[in-house]
């Protein structure tokens, strides 16, 4: 009969250990405002409308001077910013992006599967208005929006920034 309340103090002993919580920490977001980052355009969301922007093949690149600083510690997700198109860009030989064309952008957590951590934060590229003229599209600081297989992006920032 002793022997059963010891075998059960055994088992939960056995059950009982320590366990450690994984550590959520996702890769900061730090940018300041001055900084040159290059996107990569992705895609346009109405892009039946047939204007010169509709030229851009995808990964274009957008050379961008932020306007504001963004540090994901402290901005939240969904966070806009701002900025300026460094240099124009060219589609058929025509001016399709002017440089000094306003940038408007959020701060975006998404889903990882390949991120240890489950998520990984992103600025994308939202909007651009070239002249008075607006224009939905998406684009990164990296080549795809998928999840790549290697934790290692392109280098997207000339004035150090962190993603």
């Amino acid at each position: 009969m002793k022997r059963i309340p010891l075998v059960g103090l055994c088992l939960v002993g056995l059950f009982a250990t320590t366990t450690r919580g994984q550590a959520f920490r996702i890769e900061p977001v730090r940018v300041s405002a001055g900084t040159v980052l290059t996107f990569y355009l992705h895609a346009r969301l109405d892009a039946a409308s047939g204007d010169s922007v509709d030229g851009l093949p995808k990964g274009t690149l957008l050379r961008v001077k932020m306007l504001d600083s963004i540090d994901s510690a402290i901005n939240s997700d969904g966070t806009e910013f701002h900025g300026t198109v460094v240099s124009g860009l060219v589609s058929s030989g025509e001016v399709v992006i002017h440089r000094d064309s306003e940038v408007r952008g959020i701060l975006a957590l998404l889903r990882s599967r390949s991120h240890p951590e489950g998520f990984r934060y992103e600025l994308l590229i939202t909007s651009l208005t070239d002249h008075g003229k607006s224009y939905i599209l998406t684009a990164s600081l990296k080549p795809s929006l998928a999840d790549s297989p290697t934790r290692a992006g392109p280098k997207s920032s000339e004035s150090g920034a962190t993603h």
